[in-house]
């Protein structure tokens, strides 16, 4: 059966929050990552309190729209890529889950 250890340890950040920004689940490497914002003790509050106000502004644009946005960034010598994402329960919209990879700086990109 179906526990979610599997994204426990999996060495990808996930946030997941509600409809309304609630932050309802984060796991190992979310915690980590988010350590001095507050790690585990941000479930609960608003993905919104999170961001500068630049940023709040386009989480709220991808609420309305409930858009993919999708982005890299480096931070201290480390290339991520960002994936924020609707997700849905039985067909309704629920809220927006943040997928966070370390990805190398020379990416291979191969047409199928």
């Amino acid at each position: 059966m179906y526990d979610g250890r599997w994204m426990k340890e999996l060495p990808v950040a996930i946030t997941v929050c509600d409809a309304e920004g609630t932050i309802v689940e984060m796991n190992e490497r979310a915690c980590k990552m988010f350590e001095k914002d507050g790690g585990r003790n941000l479930i609960g509050g608003n993905v919104l309190h999170c961001h500068p106000e630049r940023a709040r502004n386009k989480i709220r644009e991808m609420f309305a729209a409930r858009s993919v946005n999708c982005y890299t960034i480096e931070k201290n010598g480390v290339k991520k890529m960002v994936y924020q994402v609707p997700w849905y329960k039985d067909g309704e919209y629920a809220g927006f889950v943040e997928l966070v990879m370390e990805v190398p700086f020379e990416l291979p990109h191969y047409k199928r």
